[in-house]
């Protein structure tokens, strides 16, 4: 297999034992159609150089790549919107490798839609082809966005016709791999403590600690909390940032390292409303869009609570009041990134924060949300071409006069990057869910692949004009 020499096969998460999945066999599909490969993402872990015929063998057929045990489903529980649920694991998907990336980074290539696991629960452990679209897309635009996401690595179409109650059916059907940096859970950590084995925490800590958090010191849970914390907190500023709605912030579908995955009933802000949901079934808005740093502190305390297992609470207790400071400072460096602004101290940075979620709450539905920071970015170097632009006479009133003032505070922060073409369109690359249905629409209507490629094109252009993967 042409692997490249940066593929460095490094299974550790398998190490640990029965205790913490089952071996499983992949389904065996009638067919295997491949729709997308992350070349990009494969770059970083040595396997760019597979052939089309090679990957749909390892991740269609799931083949195992050199190095690598073989599929692994893995064992947790969680709250599913506060209710706990024990009878959850992997029951669609496995973790099929572990690898170390060129930045040294390990990282997971997890599936889903693989087939029926032990933790399947009577379900057919497929995936609809239409949730695999869904889900590179949305992987496509955080991560242009700058927001810490897994990656969708592979789409292969699987032949099978599916029946789903939430959308039309038959359906076609799909596999998918993400590469992401882990799938350890805070519900990873909830089953151990549910099943009474503080033996099991001890080992999933120093296991996580040492791969994802090595600053912290060995022993110290409270010290692996804290870094969970802030991890989150950073995580939770980019999605309000980005105007993202996850939808499903349940306990098992957040990890240890603060990295957004599993993008189920997902949607990005039309414009700015805080009681905004993605799922039809969350009918009491607990993860709506203002809600989720809330649901993420809960959660987190969750994972605190199974730690007492191994580590006295009070100095747990002090880990997760870093919440809500950390989460604060996050949303001001959040913010800046997206305006495209240099810092100027807490004082000042605040005042644009502030100034700016009051100018998305009056200009509503007529301004949006991206479009705000679209027209402003790069603060006052981008104002001719705000203000000739469509949605000029938008700018205008005391909270523009008052969001002017604070940007204009702020130097701009690499201003070459308006050189790039996309700042000369008119609008920006959003991800509505009217645009998101077209470009499902025209797969599903005429197999019409060219939508989805154009869009991914254009997200891979806007996430180069944003400069934003490294901030």
């Amino acid at each position: 297999m042409p692997v490249s020499p940066a593929y460095r096969p490094e299974p550790r998460f398998f190490d640990l034992g029965e205790d913490y999945g089952d071996a499983v066999q992949a389904a065996e599909f009638p067919q295997t159609v491949l729709r997308f490969r992350n070349d990009r993402a494969a770059a970083t872990v040595g396997l760019d150089r597979l052939t089309d015929a090679e990957w749909i063998a390892h991740f269609g057929r799931f083949e195992p790549l050199p190095g690598q045990p073989g599929p692994l489903a893995m064992g947790y529980h969680g709250h599913q919107f506060r209710s706990y649920n024990a009878d959850l694991g992997d029951g669609r998907g496995f973790l099929a490798a572990q690898l170390r990336a060129t930045d040294h980074r390990l990282l997971d290539l997890g599936t889903k839609g693989s087939g029926q696991t032990p933790w399947s629960r009577g379900g057919d452990g497929r995936l609809t082809l239409k949730g695999g679209v869904r889900e590179v897309l949305a992987a496509e635009m955080l991560e242009a966005l700058g927001t810490p996401t897994s990656r969708a690595f592979s789409l292969i179409e699987t032949g099978e016709e599916l029946q789903r109650g939430d959308e039309p059916s038959p359906t076609r059907s799909a596999v998918l791999v993400r590469l992401s940096h882990s799938h350890i859970r805070f519900g990873t950590f909830q089953r151990a403590a549910y099943i009474g084995r503080p033996d099991m925490i001890e080992t999933l800590v120093e296991h996580a600690r040492s791969l994802y958090h090595p600053a912290v010191a060995a022993g110290d849970t409270p010290g692996f909390l804290r870094a969970v914390v802030e991890a989150s907190a950073r995580l939770t500023a980019r999605w309000i940032a980005a105007g993202f709605v996850h939808g499903v912030l349940n306990t098992d579908n957040l990890n240890v390292t603060g990295e957004s995955f599993d993008y189920g009933p997902w949607r990005f802000l039309p414009y700015y409303e805080p009681g905004f949901t993605a799922a039809y079934f969350d009918q009491f808005g607990l993860y709506a869009f203002a809600r989720q740093p809330e649901a993420v502190f809960w959660a987190l305390t969750q994972l605190g609570g199974a730690l007492k297992l191994v580590a006295d609470a009070e100095p747990l207790t002090d880990a997760l009041n870093g919440f809500g400071p950390a989460y604060i400072r996050e949303l001001r460096v959040a913010f800046l990134a997206r305006l495209g602004v240099a810092s100027l101290g807490e004082a000042a940075d605040q005042r644009l924060l502030d100034t700016t979620l009051a100018m998305l709450r009056e200009g509503g539905e007529a301004l949006r949300w991206e479009p705000l920071f679209f027209d402003w970015f790069g603060g006052f170097a981008s104002s001719a071409r705000a203000l000739a632009g469509p949605r000029g006479r938008q700018y205008q009133g005391e909270a523009f006069d008052a969001f002017r003032f604070a940007l204009f505070e702020h130097e701009p922060d690499r201003p070459e990057r308006l050189e790039h073409p996309m700042f000369a369109a008119p609008e920006p690359e959003e991800m509505l869910i009217d645009e998101v249905e077209a470009v499902w629409a025209a797969i599903d209507a005429g197999d019409d692949w060219t939508p989805f490629e154009a869009r991914l094109a254009r997200l891979r252009q806007a996430g180069e004009a944003w400069g934003l993967r490294d901030c």
